[in-house]
């Protein structure tokens, strides 16, 4: 049992990883297309061509979960919720607490919600897909937690 919660908690930290690097290396190079959009709001649709990105983690963690369910990975389980449990953090914090796609969670104003505030604007700074900065979401540079 402890391996599993082992590997469970592994996979959401390795995510955060994954996220930056996905984020600083794909996003913003070979699939700026799919992502400019989040910097640009150049359309009134709700929906981002950047959304592609969480349907891609959702097939993986799905992959995952198909693995364990035909014994082909017996950690399989641990580490499709690992990538679910990270994907569900991810939303809340990136799409609900920062951009507002939902009205909720607008009141968080403890030191980390402000740090994560002031990271994700100093990255949406830059409008292209060059000279970028804070590319990861729930590990923030200590420089945000000051005042």
């Amino acid at each position: 049992m402890w391996i599993y919660i082992l590997v469970f908690v592994l996979t959401f930290c390795f995510m955060e990883f994954m996220a930056w690097f996905t984020h600083k290396f794909i996003m913003h190079g070979f699939l700026w297309s799919l992502h400019k959009d989040h910097h640009r709001k150049d359309h009134d649709s709700w929906f981002e061509r950047n959304d592609a990105f969480f349907i891609f983690y959702a097939l993986v963690s799905i992959g995952f979960f198909l693995l364990w369910k035909y014994n082909i990975l017996d950690i399989g389980l641990a580490i499709g919720l690992g990538i679910l449990a990270y994907g569900i953090a991810y939303f809340f914090v990136h799409d609900i607490f920062i951009h507002q796609r939902f009205k909720f969670l607008r009141n968080a104003n403890n030191r980390y919600a402000k740090a994560v505030r002031r990271a994700h604007k100093m990255h949406h700074k830059h409008l292209g897909k060059d000279q970028g900065e804070c590319f990861g979401m729930l590990i923030v540079p200590f420089k945000y937690f000051k005042k």
